[in-house]
């Protein structure tokens, strides 16, 4: 099967940047990465809500300065029922119809935050109700480092989708075989909806190893062994890691994927350089700015 095909999406995901200098930086990753066309962006929501303005602001700024479909992430965990509803409102104001609906992770040091949902299932429901959004949802090749066992969590997986999802997007992996096997998974409880997997190029070995311990996302041995080698050699790093990446996404993209969702840590050039790599094509030019949306903020 041809890499690139009209059929095929291929999306990045974005932090809100925390100061000043890292969102002058930030729109300039946007600008660059406009260039490729992706089918939409997301925007993460952080654990406990801890970013949930940040969220909204970094979601509308891309809105107001791009042409490109923004997909905000919603948590179950640090918002209420209503609090929910009327981000849906705001970002029906605005001209969002994407989210990504997650359960969302409870910070250890703050146990009692206020929870709208138990589980994510239950806000894609909620969101289906409301109307108007196409709903993405979170799923774990390797398995969510909580669930009780590898059927449990396929088990809540299916749920989702029975909720209403009509997309789901995974969590990094470095093993494509541990995609694969998730899809033979799923195809056998009968859910048959794009499940786009997600790429994150080992480009600084200890912020994968981090990542992953968190995630529960396996480094192969192999790769371990060769990242270590050039503990001392940044640079070489990155290349190993992008180098990797391209073979990885090469390999999903032959075997059928539907897309790469790119988590770009908010850095433009891993990201280029592997589009390149994939000989994927570019635009001409930066999406342009859509006219200004009025400033409206979720309560």
């Amino acid at each position: 099967m041809p890499i690139h095909t009209p059929k095929r999406g291929f999306s990045f995901e974005f932090f809100p940047p925390k100061t000043e200098a890292g969102r002058r930086r930030f729109g300039k990753v946007v600008q660059r990465l406009a260039q490729l066309a992706p089918s939409f962006v997301s925007v993460t929501f952080g654990a406990g809500g801890s970013t949930r303005e940040g969220s909204y602001q970094t979601a509308s700024e891309i809105v107001r300065t791009t042409d490109l479909d923004v997909t905000p992430h919603l948590s179950c965990i640090g918002s209420t029922v209503e609090q929910i509803a009327a981000q849906l409102d705001t970002y029906r104001a605005i001209g969002v119809d994407r989210v990504v609906a997650l359960r969302g992770d409870v910070p250890e040091d703050e146990p009692d935050l206020p929870r709208a949902f138990a589980y994510a299932n239950e806000l894609v429901e909620f969101i289906k109700a409301s109307g108007g959004f196409h709903i993405s949802v979170a799923c774990y090749p390797e398995y969510h480092p909580e669930a009780s066992d590898p059927s449990a969590d396929v088990d809540n997986f299916v749920r989702k989708v029975r909720a209403g999802a009509d997309e789901a997007i995974t969590q990094y992996f470095y093993t494509n075989d541990a995609y694969y096997r998730f899809l033979d998974q799923v195809h056998a409880q009968g859910i048959d909806l794009p499940v786009v997997p997600g790429l994150m190029p080992m480009t600084d070995y200890q912020q994968a190893q981090r990542f992953s311990r968190f995630c529960g996302a396996d480094i192969p041995r192999w790769m371990r062994l060769r990242m270590e080698a050039l503990a001392e050699d940044s640079d070489g790093q990155k290349e190993l890691g992008i180098e990797l990446a391209t073979r990885q996404a090469e390999d999903l993209l032959r075997q059928g994927a539907p897309g790469i969702h790119f988590y770009t840590l908010n850095r433009a050039e891993p990201t280029l350089r592997i589009w390149d790599n994939l000989g994927l094509p570019r635009v001409a030019a930066p999406a342009p700015a859509r006219p200004r949306q009025r400033d409206l903020r979720p309560s």
